[in-house]
């Protein structure tokens, strides 16, 4: 399926500049049909679910609780 630049940044949630602009870099995988660029939404699939799988990991360690060691002396 393809996207034009507003629609990716609206699946993004990106400004439209932003997406513009990394077409143009050629960051962004694109195809220009005469008028538009289209971009293919499937280049970005693995990305959002690495995002996910990040985000994931990160609350899982934020709610591991402290172990104690022995180790640790109270200097109170």
């Amino acid at each position: 399926m393809y996207l034009t630049i507003k629609e990716t940044a609206e699946y993004l949630s990106l400004p439209e500049s932003t997406i513009a602009q990394l077409v143009q870099q050629k960051r962004i995988r694109s195809v220009y049909d005469g008028e538009q660029y289209l971009i293919n939404k499937d280049q970005f699939n693995d990305h959002l679910k690495q995002v996910e799988k990040a985000k994931m990991q990160l609350e899982e360690w934020k709610n591991e609780p402290i172990p104690e060691s022995v180790e640790v002396k109270d200097e109170d």
